[in-house]
C-alpha cells in the first residue's frame, strides 16, 4: 500500500509539474508575436485606396504600403501583402488570413472591444473646403444657415447639421469639389487628408481649406489593427512605430503622399 501511495504521489507531482510547465510555456508564447508565417509580417489592405495603398504601373505602392515595409524591416521580418476588399478586411485578421490590417482604419470604440490597435500613426482631422475667394467662413460656426456638401449618412453630414448648416448630398469627393466650384454650396466638410491628396494630384489651385478645431470636431486616430490575443505583436509594432516617428520616417512619408505632416495629434 505504501509503495502504491508513493507511486501515486509521484504521478500527481509529475502531472502538476507538466501543468506548470505548460502554463509557463503558454505565458511565454502569448508574450511573443503570433505570425501567420514565421519571420514574415502578413499585411491585409485594399490596394485600391490611394494614396494609402494602390497600384502604380502594376506595382503596389502608397503611404501604408511603404509604412508596412519600413515596420517589417524595423522588426526584422519580411513582408507579404494580401489585397482584400474592405468588407472582408477586418474579418481577415480574426480568421488569421493575415497578421495585421492597415487601411486607414479608424480606432472606434466598437473595434477596440474586438481587436487590438497599434498606437496611432496618423490623425484624421476635419476641414472645410471652399473657393479661395470665400471670406465668409473662418470656422465651423460660420456654416450656420449655409449649404454645405457632405455625403448622406456620414459623420460629416451629422456635423453639418450639428453646427446649423444645410447638407447638400455628394456621392464622392470629386462631386463635392464640383459643387463648391459651381457655387451650389458654400463649402464641403470632409477630412483634411482627403483634400491634401486631391490638391496634390489635381492641382486645385482655386480651392483652399480651413481646418476645424479639434475642440469642435475631434480628430480621429488611425491605427494598425490586429488580433485581440496578439499583444506580443502589438508591443513590437508600437516599438517600431515609435522608432519611425523618432527618426522622421513617418513625417517624410506623410509629406510624400499628402503634402503635409498629418501624423501628429
Amino acid at each position: 500500500m505504501k509503495k502504491w501511495l508513493k507511486r501515486l504521489g509521484l504521478s500527481v507531482a509529475g502531472v502538476a509539474a507538466v501543468c506548470l510547465l505548460a502554463a509557463c510555456g503558454k505565458s511565454t508564447s502569448s508574450s511573443q508575436p503570433q505570425l501567420v508565417t514565421k519571420g514574415t509580417l502578413t499585411v491585409g489592405l485594399e490596394g485600391t485606396y490611394a494614396p494609402y495603398s494602390y497600384r502604380k504601373n502594376g506595382k503596389l505602392t502608397g503611404f501604408e504600403v511603404e509604412l508596412a515595409r519600413d515596420l517589417a524591416k524595423k522588426m526584422g521580418y519580411k513582408v507579404k501583402f494580401v489585397p482584400t476588399k474592405w468588407d472582408s478586411l477586418i474579418a481577415g485578421v480574426g480568421s488569421k488570413k493575415f497578421d495585421i490590417a492597415i487601411n486607414d482604419i479608424a480606432m472606434t470604440s466598437a473595434r477596440k472591444k474586438a481587436y487590438l490597435f497599434s498606437t496611432p500613426y496618423i490623425y484624421s482631422k476635419s476641414a472645410l473646403i471652399m473657393k479661395n475667394s470665400n471670406t465668409s467662413i473662418t470656422s465651423i460656426k460660420d456654416i450656420k444657415g449655409k449649404k454645405i456638401a457632405a455625403a448622406t449618412g456620414t459623420a460629416n453630414a451629422d456635423n453639418v447639421k450639428k453646427f446649423g448648416g444645410t447638407t447638400v448630398s455628394s456621392t464622392d469627393f470629386s462631386t463635392a469639389m464640383s459643387l463648391v466650384r459651381q457655387g451650389r454650396v458654400e463649402a464641403a466638410l470632409n477630412s483634411k487628408e482627403a483634400f491634401l491628396y486631391y490638391k496634390k494630384t489635381t492641382g486645385a489651385s482655386d480651392l483652399k481649406y480651413q481646418e476645424v478645431s479639434t475642440k469642435q470636431i475631434a480628430s480621429q486616430p488611425i491605427g494598425i489593427l490586429m488580433s485581440k490575443n496578439n499583444k506580443g505583436l502589438q508591443k513590437k509594432i508600437n516599438k517600431a512605430l515609435a522608432s519611425l516617428r523618432k527618426d522622421g520616417t513617418l513625417k517624410k512619408l506623410s509629406i510624400k503622399y499628402f503634402g503635409e505632416d498629418i501624423t501628429n495629434k
